[in-house]
């Protein structure tokens, strides 16, 4: 009978043991993860930086004779903070190193934002250009999740629209100053659509009154269009 309740003690204590270490070990592993998808977000977002900067330089020799690279960099720009906000909703928005990236993206936006602006005096152009600014904190933006989602259904539609998100309490020296050229209020969801700010978010009809008329019904169309010829 002491044998047998040994023998049942050793395996109870080995079970354990691996139960353990299984632990240890994924734990170990989704550590090593974490960290090498914020070591690839920082690496892009340093790329993306230079590549901004060496388009600046750029616009000073030939300013209008190219305008799609500035439109693919948006677009890298976008899909990178769909990374970012992945990456925020699994570690937190407190993550440290979240908030850091954080900070690198908002720089990234308002210098692709002011290239925008840049190439639209020079080139005579005029591109649809939405600032968005929330606030992560509790209470502050109960429509601010439904904004979201309606802004990026937008950009499918059309896009050729250019959106800028930022955190409205984020520390950051250039995007305090951003909130003051802009005049934008701490009142949630805040957006400025061509140069036009609004604030709250009913439906999506309602917020595409902002925008050119027709400019989403145009890109439906050419978008079913297209799938048929598909």
């Amino acid at each position: 009978m002491n044998s047998l309740a040994l023998r049942n003690s050793l395996i109870a204590l080995v079970i354990t043991i691996l139960i353990i270490g299984t632990v240890v070990y994924a734990v170990s592993y989704l550590d090593r993860q974490r960290v090498a998808e914020l070591s690839e977000l920082q690496s892009q977002l340093a790329t993306d930086t230079l590549n901004l900067e060496t388009q600046y330089a750029l616009l000073a020799s030939a300013p209008c004779d190219d305008l799609s690279g500035s439109s693919e960099l948006s677009q890298e720009v976008s899909a990178l903070g769909d990374q970012l906000s992945s990456a925020e909703g699994r570690l937190g928005e407190t993550n440290p190193q979240v908030i850091q990236l954080k900070s690198q993206y908002t720089l990234l936006e308002i210098r692709d934002y002011l290239l925008t602006k840049q190439l639209a005096e020079t080139c005579k152009v005029k591109p649809t250009v939405v600032l968005y600014f929330y606030s992560n904190e509790p209470g502050a933006c109960v429509d601010c999740d439904r904004a979201s989602y309606a802004l990026s259904y937008l950009h499918q539609l059309n896009p050729a629209m250019r959106v800028y998100s930022f955190d409205y309490n984020l520390n950051l020296g250039a995007l305090k100053t951003l909130i003051t050229v802009e005049k934008v209020q701490p009142k949630f969801p805040a957006f400025i659509v061509n140069g036009t700010r609004t604030y709250g978010f009913t439906t999506i009809n309602d917020f595409e009154r902002n925008f050119p008329k027709n400019f989403f019904a145009s890109s439906t169309t050419a978008t079913s269009t297209t799938s048929a010829k598909k």
